[in-house]
């Protein structure tokens, strides 16, 4: 699924190949804080830490890109225990912009994920365990300078764990730019019974 998803937005993209649109830049690194909310059949998990994401154009339509974010779970209710976790997220891939206006980019992206499972804490006991899953994700979307100091995206997507370990998810974000070096970004990921989202500053270059 992933793969035809990525093979047909680039099977029609590339005969238009152009340089990235007026106004966005492929090269740039953020920091910053991540919380997560989940929606499970006991209770709600609640998670927050600090991530970091990049990217690095590689020619005029593709670039490289990777995050990752270490995140601690609030307490909440699994087998009649109070459990608390710590989690760490991966994700490395590759993207395609096509310029479709002056101001706006069509991109495409896929990447290999990864998620570990560091420690569990259960009744107030800590396991340090090494658990965790790994699969890949598709998206196409938008991205747009509609100022010179603000711009937005927004994607659609789907991820594989395996094991029908799947979903469907929405992205959207803006960044508000002080200068073409500084700004602050944030990125909203929705998907079924979860909700993701990043804040912190970018410097492009």
């Amino acid at each position: 699924m992933t793969r035809s998803l990525l093979a047909l937005t680039l099977a029609a993209a590339m005969p238009f190949a152009a340089s990235a649109a007026e106004g966005l830049n492929y090269n740039y690194v953020e920091g910053g804080y991540v919380a997560t909310n989940l929606d499970n059949d006991n209770d709600e998990i609640d998670a927050d830490g600090v991530g970091v994401n990049a990217s690095i154009v590689l020619s005029p339509n593709f670039h490289l890109f990777g995050g990752f974010n270490a995140q601690e779970s609030d307490e909440f209710d699994f087998l009649e225990s109070r459990v608390e976790t710590d989690v760490n997220q991966w994700r490395l891939g590759v993207g395609y912009n096509l310029g479709i206006a002056d101001r706006t980019d069509l991109v495409a992206r896929a990447a290999y994920q990864k998620v570990e499972v560091d420690d569990v804490t259960v009744g107030g006991q800590n396991f340090d365990i090494d658990d965790g899953d790994h699969g890949y994700s598709a998206e196409v979307g938008v991205r747009t300078a509609f100022t010179d100091n603000l711009e937005g995206h927004a994607f659609a997507g789907y991820e594989d764990f395996g094991n029908d370990n799947d979903d469907f998810y929405g992205r959207v974000g803006a960044q508000w730019k002080f200068n073409p070096s500084w700004g602050i970004s944030g990125d909203v990921k929705i998907a079924d019974g979860g909700t993701e989202w990043f804040v912190g500053p970018r410097l492009s270059w």
